[in-house]
């Protein structure tokens, strides 16, 4: 008996610039059924520049800044960047694991269970951001059209399975932190599936 899937074959999005990381790897099975939304400012506090692509190409110069010694060796990356200006950057295909979640727990409902590993079935988008400055117009707008080219491909995802790193780590993550307008982004969502 023949399946047919009901998304593209590919897990690279189209409206996205692609930045190959190799800090990703096979997922244990096909599920993708979590989106976690993170922050990420490098240096800290400061936008724009390449330093974030190259943290997750594993290419940054630990003497372009001080504290870049001190993460420079970390293997980590996302599926997807959004810049300040809506710009979207994309580093691993999301059929893949990528290395964002951490050490992290969430109480999946669906199954009534504690789940850990969360990278094995979760997306991780990452803002161009911090837990004090607003976000833009633009990073919500390209937020809103992620998810739903995302709730598309994979039809385990919806808009109650969206959450925070701080929400999944809180002792030891805060992104992305309170500039991030959940409310707004909650409205922009809704009014995108409505329509």
């Amino acid at each position: 008996m023949r399946v047919e899937k009901r998304y593209a074959p590919s897990g690279w999005w189209e409206n996205a610039r692609r930045v190959v990381s190799p800090n990703c790897d096979a997922r244990p099975d096909q599920e993708v059924s979590l989106l976690l939304i993170h922050a990420i400012s490098l240096p800290p506090g400061e936008f724009s520049g390449d330093a974030i692509e190259a943290l997750f190409t594993n290419q940054l110069a630990v003497d372009a800044h001080p504290f870049f010694a001190e993460i420079a060796h970390l293997r980590v990356s996302a599926h997807l960047l959004i810049r300040r200006d809506g710009e979207c950057v994309q580093f691993v295909d999301t059929d893949q694991r990528a290395w964002h979640a951490g050490r992290s727990n969430w109480w999946d409902a669906r199954q009534a269970t504690c789940r850990k590993a969360l990278n094995d079935f979760s997306v991780g988008i990452e803002l161009e951001g911090d837990d004090v400055t607003p976000y833009t117009r633009a990073q919500y707008h390209a937020l809103t059209q992620a998810v739903m080219w995302l709730m598309a491909r994979y039809p385990q995802l919806n808009s109650t399975r969206i959450t925070s790193h701080a929400h999944v780590a809180p002792l030891r993550k805060t992104d992305p932190g309170p500039a991030f307008d959940w409310a707004y982004f909650q409205q922009r969502l809704v009014s995108c599936i409505e329509r």
